[in-house]
């Protein structure tokens, strides 16, 4: 019997010099915004990572409350030796599986890759995706994810080719 070729884990603190070092090829192409280190120590309890046997950081993704009902996929990223071998759909079910069980029914990310997000049930949006109610509570957050989500002038320059996508889960059964 063989083992598989990676596993799936939350992420550490020791984990967050390999987590920058995997996307920063991204944050090279414009493909993913640059954080400080401080941002993924801040935040390393919402992600995870895949890893080889040999202990080697092959992928990355977070995955980040925004609303009662509503979460963010951030981060995901996959080492570029490991594109096309199902790392980031891999990935991608864990945070959903993740979101399912702190009772999210929908999923955000803002994506070059509409390709990849499109085949994993994600759909383009556009306005009017909260009450406006909700709104008025969002729109008070610090938060950078929650002023991509609500498509917030003051983000739009760092934003600019990206999409907003949406993806309603389907409850585990």
């Amino acid at each position: 019997m063989t083992s598989a070729p990676f596993t799936v884990r939350r992420a550490r603190t020791a984990d967050v010099p390999g987590i920058q070092d995997l996307i920063q090829p991204l944050v090279d192409q414009r493909i993913l915004l640059g954080k400080e280190r401080v941002v993924f120590y801040e935040a390393v309890q919402e992600f995870i990572v895949a890893e080889t046997a040999a202990g080697e950081l092959i992928g990355v993704g977070a995955l980040h409350v925004i609303w009662e009902d509503l979460g963010e996929v951030r981060t995901l990223a996959v080492s570029r030796d490991w594109l096309g071998r199902g790392v980031g759909a891999v990935l991608l079910g864990h945070l959903e599986t993740e979101a399912r069980r702190l009772g999210l029914t929908r999923l955000f990310c803002l994506t070059f890759e509409t390709g990849f997000f499109g085949r994993n049930g994600f759909n383009e949006i556009g306005e009017g995706i909260v009450s406006p109610d909700i709104y008025a509570e969002l729109v008070r957050s610090p938060d950078e994810g929650v002023a991509e989500f609500l498509d917030l002038a003051r983000v739009k320059p760092n934003t600019l080719g990206n999409t907003r996508m949406l993806k309603t889960l389907a409850p585990q059964g």
